[in-house]
């Protein structure tokens, strides 16, 4: 999975498995993989889970599931890669955070060791600052310099500041050591979305190292959805951005793949990569006291998430689909005509007879008890026709 350099922005997750769980990593690794993860990255913290990742991927790899594995390791990461060999050559990626490797010029040993051993293997290496882990040495030096100013700034503009020195600073370092850039990915993540946002921006305007975005800790429910997909899409918006992740908190039992497909659906709606069809359709008001759009409108949401694993094998193509379900005359026809294949029900006081548009064409008109049924009829047709060849 080529990350950078003019490809697509790469959608990636995390597992909250105890790696060293074997069979529990195994499942949720193919779950975040087969909705749509295209990297996943999994928690390194002592030699148990060390020791299991060769067995996972092997699982993995045994249930046809190939998606790379990207290794988290803070604290001790040099020294599990360097005590097992197998870990450090069945990981994709590489992850480091430069901010708890260790002080002073037990950091700069520990940092040197664990890229040289990316080196020796070629393997990419995200560095990743994190507020809530900054280097404190960087930090320190930061506020000294801040408090000595006429006018000092404020603590959040410093570590913005120290965030981007300590990416800027260990990535450079990296490259010293022997990494290419093209096998460096710099993250710098906090918590607050302006924060993250001029962060991304200073990092995009210093470097060309790829970037992976994301919030620390997006939150729960509704809140984590907003903040993740407000502070990804101003900086995807704006060409900034070459992987991300949506770090949702799951309910208990929790859907842990929820994160990805918001991933999928921000890129979807900027414009920047196609996942699924899309459906239209209209919020409804006083003009459509019927509740049979609405119905409608999820049964063809339902089919499609039913049929959208068999599409993306039979009908290359078919995410670009544009399906539009309308429930009355004012936007109806015009929406309808906008998309691939549309129907506009009737409203209020119309005719109870339902136009259906094919790539801006009226073809015909549907009515009855069976409009439901008809109108996915005539969606699995046109999937056929326009995109079977």
């Amino acid at each position: 999975m080529l990350i950078g350099g003019g490809n697509g922005v790469v959608v990636q997750s995390m597992t909250d498995t105890d790696t060293a769980n074997i069979a529990a990593t195994v499942t949720q690794v193919k779950l975040l993989a087969d909705a749509g993860s295209e990297i996943v990255r999994i928690t390194v913290n002592n030699s148990a889970a060390a020791e299991a990742v060769p067995e996972v991927s092997k699982r993995l790899a045994d249930l046809g599931c190939n998606v790379p594995l990207v290794g988290d390791f803070h604290f001790i990461g040099h020294r599990l890669l360097n005590d097992n060999p197998e870990l450090a050559t069945t990981l994709a990626k590489y992850r480091i955070n430069p901010g708890n490797v260790g002080r002073g010029v037990r950091h700069d040993e520990n940092f040197t060791k664990f890229i040289e051993i990316a080196r020796e293997l070629g393997k990419p290496v995200r560095i990743g600052v994190n507020a809530g882990s900054l280097d404190p040495d960087v930090m320190a030096a930061k506020m000294d310099a801040n408090s000595r100013l006429i006018e000092p700034l404020s603590s959040e503009k410093v570590e913005n500041q120290a965030l981007v020195e300590s990416a800027l600073s260990s990535a450079e370092a990296a490259l010293d050591i022997g990494l290419t850039q093209g096998q460096i990915i710099i993250s710098c993540k906090v918590s607050r979305l302006p924060q993250m946002v001029s962060v991304y921006r200073e990092l995009s305007e210093k470097s060309d190292f790829a970037l992976h975005l994301g919030l620390t800790e997006a939150g729960m429910g509704q809140k984590g959805v907003v903040a993740t997909t407000s502070a990804l899409s101003v900086l995807l918006e704006q060409g900034i951005g070459d992987t991300i992740r949506a770090s949702l908190t799951p309910e208990v039992g929790g859907d842990r793949t929820k994160e990805v497909r918001l991933c999928q659906d921000i890129l979807q709606a900027v414009g920047l990569r196609r996942f699924r069809p899309a459906v239209t359709a209209c919020p409804g008001c006083g003009r459509t006291t019927s509740t049979l759009f609405r119905e409608l409108a999820q049964d063809i949401q339902s089919h499609i998430d039913e049929r959208l694993a068999d599409w993306r094998t039979r009908y290359v193509g078919s995410e670009s689909l544009q399906v539009a379900v309308m429930g009355c005359v004012v936007n109806g026809p015009g929406e309808s005509r906008a998309a691939n294949i549309g129907i506009s029900l009737p409203g209020a006081g119309e005719e109870p007879r339902a136009p259906v548009f094919v790539d801006g064409e009226r073809v015909k008109f549907l009515s009855g008890p069976n409009i439901a049924t008809d109108f996915i009829d005539m969606v699995e047709n046109y999937v056929n026709s326009t995109y079977g060849g």
